[in-house]
């Protein structure tokens, strides 16, 4: 049976298909974000939050294996900002909110909300939380700061799961078999700023960073 799939992250290295290029076998679709963008969000919460001297990147071992390849990319950023950056693997709420306590009561720290299912599937309570206790975060989803999140990079859902999805579907079911179609990967970002959220918890959003938003939500 051909299979396109939506989000998946580093699928070769999770073993789905041989390669991008070339996927192989039955399944062919697209990825979620790429590793490297780790760095990215520790850039973007630096400068929104630039007393920052703790870092945690938040993630679900049993949902994401991966997650290490995302700290990867922070711990090569972090010599650029003065910053410390440490795992942080939760495996229920309980978890999550012992941590979000933990590094809300220390002012110099924020946190990373790592791209993967668990994170997803309970991101409002992980806002809540966060505005509770009064702690920095940047997320990987695209509905984050909607919801009172601080800041949000993420791939533009919209364009991914539109036309080339859709695309995929229509040409396998004309004839054309999984292995011949690459595997895309995202190529449009949306930065999305809570200028709500930013004052609630003293921060001063720079005008460079205002500026290079898809969206400010006052």
């Amino acid at each position: 049976m051909p299979i396109v799939f939506a989000i998946v992250t580093e699928p070769v290295a999770q073993g789905i298909v041989e390669s991008l290029a070339h996927p192989g076998g039955n399944l062919t679709g697209f990825t979620y974000l790429e590793p490297t963008v780790g760095a990215k969000w520790l850039e973007l919460l630096m400068q929104i939050a630039p007393d920052l001297k703790h870092v945690a990147l938040m993630f679900n071992p049993a949902s994401s294996p991966y997650s290490q390849l995302f700290f990867q990319s922070i711990e090569t950023a972090t010599p650029r900002f003065a910053v410390q950056a440490v795992m942080a693997p939760v495996h229920d709420m309980n978890e999550v909110e012992q941590l979000i306590a933990t590094l809300g009561s220390k002012p110099d720290s924020g946190m990373i909300v790592s791209a993967e299912g668990f994170n997803f599937a309970n991101r409002k309570l992980i806002i809540e939380l966060n505005t509770r206790y009064r702690l920095p975060a940047i997320y990987p989803d695209f509905d984050s700061a909607t919801n009172g999140g601080l800041i949000q990079y993420s791939f533009d859902f919209v364009a991914q799961y539109g036309g080339p999805i859709v695309s995929y579907v229509d040409r396998i079911l004309r004839g054309t078999k999984p292995a011949d179609l690459p595997v895309q990967q995202p190529t449009k970002f949306d930065l999305v700023i809570n200028m709500k959220t930013a004052k609630a918890l003293g921060l001063t959003v720079p005008q460079s960073l205002l500026a290079t938003a898809d969206e400010v939500i006052e």
